[in-house]
């Protein structure tokens, strides 16, 4: 495979300037001409059946899932993978790239002749694209905003475009407009962002609340707060109003709610007028912790034995948090034998015991199919070479170097498409396209392999 080099550049500041527009140019073409392939791509990959709506429509293996806005092809659902393998990026982010082409070509096309002329960076386009297929525009509101927003495209902002799309809405579609006005007016919400979640195991919290419900939530909290300094607590008054809301929580998760609701229930002294409750919510973490760290003789103080690995959210936590947790009067604790995950585990039969599927999901922590991230937590365990009930000691056992996780959408890929897989080492995988496209996934990710010996293989 050659390698690049790295260009000389000019010396003067006139010539840095030169070149770097000289670049940015380039690549504006080069991301016009891949957005002009990925449409191309799509349509040399009709789906079987389709109707007017973009989406994937084969029978069976290939299930419907829409890709871009009314009037565009449809596309098969399994060409979708292999472009985002090849061009660098996950099998949804593809799918959103492919939609994004088809809605320009097929549905913007004056902002797609734009963009390949080289008057409108094809990035702005994509944005354009995806804002009128994710308002579900009809093709009378999407050809509106692509007569408004063509000539002026290269200079638009985002929220000049979401009014265009607004002013669409209103215009085409005045039934969704009221109910989406009637929606803005009520700005409630509670959103929890599990997905940012700082090293010292702390997690953000807004919440948006009606007046009422907003000062009783007050009140609760400064109560528990003043509860825990009386109880000796000499964290800060912050500290303890967020602790209070954690017991907040805990302990209305033991409320009999729907006892309040039904009127019928309301002087009822007998047992049988509410159900059993729990006591409170067990919370699932997947810590893991190096063996220097559960002995007090095994560390020093401030040493990387003293950082836990908590898998909910891949973020790091020190050992005094995670003790912290486990000392909560609230918290269940449960501790699981530590499994070896380079250890050879095997089952006579088909079905997957639970050590070594944990093992599995531990060694390699997501879906193996190149640059797909999901949590192997949520995968299916596949066996790399089918298990033959007739003979298993060909080669398709039930064992740590015969088993991988696979997110559904993968599996499916592997079972019905012409995906190849082989596991070289436990936790490394080769897999092949059906153009020949080779790729290495281990726990560090995806890199590509040099593909055929022939630049370009005779299609199949």
């Amino acid at each position: 495979m050659a390698t690049a080099t790295a260009t000389e550049l000019p010396e003067t500041p006139g010539g840095l300037l030169a070149f770097a527009r000289s670049r940015r140019e380039a690549a504006d073409r080069m991301e016009a001409d891949l957005l002009r392939a990925a449409a191309d791509w799509a349509l040399l990959h009709p789906a079987r059946g389709a109707g007017d709506e973009a989406g994937f429509t084969l029978p069976g293996s290939e299930h419907v899932e829409p890709i871009a806005g009314e009037g565009c092809p449809a596309v098969s659902e399994f060409c979708i993978a292999e472009f985002g393998a090849v061009v660098g990026l996950s099998t949804v982010s593809a799918k959103h790239y492919l939609g994004q082409a088809l809605e320009l070509a097929h549905r913007l096309p004056r902002l797609w002749r734009r963009v390949q002329a080289g008057n409108c960076p094809a990035w702005k386009a994509r944005r354009i694209a995806e804002t009128t297929i994710h308002t579900d525009l009809a093709p009378e509101a999407a050809d509106y905003v692509d007569r408004q927003v063509a000539p002026f495209a290269h200079r638009m902002g985002t929220a000049a475009v979401d009014r265009l799309v607004d002013e669409a809405i209103a215009r085409f579609h005045p039934d969704r407009a009221g109910a989406a006005a009637r929606d803005a007016q009520d700005a409630r919400h509670v959103t929890v962002e599990d997905d940012q979640v700082s090293f010292h195991g702390t997690m953000r919290i807004e919440a948006e609340l009606d007046l009422a419900d907003a000062l009783d939530f007050r009140d609760a909290v400064a109560r528990g707060a003043a509860a825990r300094e009386q109880l000796g607590s000499g964290e800060s008054l912050d500290a303890r109003r967020a602790k209070a809301v954690g017991d907040i929580a805990r302990h209305q998760l033991a409320l009999d709610l729907a006892a309040d609701d039904d009127p019928g229930s309301r002087g009822r002294s007998d047992s049988t007028s509410r159900p059993a409750l729990p006591t409170a919510r067990e919370v699932l973490l997947y810590v893991h912790l190096a063996d220097a760290a559960l002995h007090a003789h095994g560390f020093a103080s401030g040493s990387l034995d003293r950082i836990a690995t908590v898998e909910n959210g891949h973020h790091l936590a020190l050992l005094d948090q995670i003790k912290a947790w486990c000392a909560d009067s609230h918290t269940r604790v449960t501790v699981k034998p530590v499994i070896d995950v380079n250890e050879r585990i095997w089952a006579p039969g088909y079905d997957i015991p639970d050590r070594l599927r944990e093992q599995v999901v531990l060694r390699d922590k997501t879906c193996v199919f190149p640059r797909c991230t999901r949590s192997a937590r949520r995968c299916d365990i596949d066996h790399v070479i089918p298990y033959d009930p007739t003979d298993p000691a060909a080669g398709g056992q039930t064992a740590s170097d015969n088993l991988a996780p696979l997110c559904r959408r993968h599996h499916r890929l592997k079972t019905h498409g012409r995906w190849r897989y082989r596991m070289t080492s436990l936790g490394v995988f080769e897999w092949t396209s059906p153009h020949g496209y080779r790729f290495r996934r281990d726990r560090s990710g995806t890199s590509p392999i040099q593909r055929w010996a022939t630049s370009h293989p005779p299609d199949e």
